[in-house]
């Protein structure tokens, strides 16, 4: 999602390619869904958190999971016929299933409220395709990422101020723009951009269109939403793939799905299928049809990403 960062104060979003609606639409074509889903239950029960928690039995005893997602491409969203479908809840399908429980259910929400909703027991896993960073697991436990990702930018045609990484942004004096609650914020920022001047737009799509209608230079995401989105204008290009700097140093993102920190049973039994998945090739072809290729696939571990 193009990658949020923080308290999640709202994105992301491997925050990203656009292949059908735009986030807006999506959220509004699924909040009688999410309502539906809320009305028949909106809370899960709290897991006792010993001997790493009990929710992947209780899991197989309903035989569904509720997946929190944020409506955004490609990483899970509903598509045009009312299905869920993106790279987290098809992942989670098949690791589910293979953990005993047989159904997914899609709880839609606003990215930034992905954190609160599982800390406050709304779903059980947040499938959203989130960056794993610090501020985050400081608030729940991940598992290891599925995919890892590197920025990129939505330029005009030619890119005319030869923007390649966000220091060419500062340099330039260029109009920038990202998503809401985005970790590329941050990486503008610490490369020198003033954060009052960003101009927060609600994902990839919006910010194609800004810079298309002139309002800003460069929108910055992922690598892979900027190219999946650009592929609808003949106005705008996406860049070359680039690492941000973070403490000086070139930094790689990876997604992963967040649970609850009790429940490590859970989140453990995911990433030996994970890890089974990733070794197979299986994953690779399950995360192709949405984009991602072999250089999205990565050997990070969550530990490492959270900083320890």
């Amino acid at each position: 999602m193009a990658p949020p960062i923080g308290n999640d104060s709202k994105e992301a979003s491997p925050g990203r390619g656009d292949r059908g609606p735009n986030r807006r639409s999506l959220l509004a074509g699924v909040t009688a869904l999410g309502a539906l889903g809320a009305a028949g239950c909106s809370r899960v029960a709290t897991a006792s958190g010993e001997n790493g928690g009990d929710l992947l039995d209780r899991l197989k005893a309903q035989g569904v999971v509720r997946l929190g997602i944020a409506g955004e491409i490609p990483f899970g969203y509903i598509d045009k016929d009312g299905e869920l479908t993106g790279e987290a809840p098809e992942l989670a399908r098949v690791i589910f299933k293979r953990l005993g429980v047989e159904r997914v259910q899609p709880v839609p929400t606003e990215f930034g409220s992905l954190i609160p909703g599982l800390k406050s027991q709304q779903f059980d896993v947040v499938a959203a395709g989130m960056y794993i960073n610090a501020e985050r697991c400081a608030q729940v436990i991940f598992s290891d990422p599925d995919y890892q990702m590197l920025d990129a930018f939505i330029v005009r045609k030619g890119n005319p101020k030869n923007l390649r990484d966000y220091k060419d942004v500062v340099k330039s004096g260029a109009k920038f723009a990202t998503g809401t609650g985005y970790a590329e914020i941050q990486y503008a920022v610490e490369a020198g951009y003033k954060e009052s001047d960003i101009l927060i737009v609600q994902d990839q799509v919006a910010g194609m269109n800004a810079v298309e209608a002139g309002r800003v230079d460069v929108f910055a995401g992922t690598a892979l939403t900027t190219r999946e989105v650009v592929k609808k204008s003949r106005k705008v290009e996406s860049t070359e793939p680039f690492a941000p700097l973070v403490g000086g140093k070139p930094h790689t993102d990876g997604g992963g799905f967040a649970f609850r920190p009790t429940e490590t049973k859970l989140r453990d039994a995911f990433n030996v299928e994970l890890k089974k998945m990733k070794d197979s090739g299986e994953l690779l072809r399950i995360l192709r049809p949405f984009g991602f290729t072999k250089n999205e696939m990565t050997d990070l571990t969550a530990k490492e990403l959270c900083g320890g």
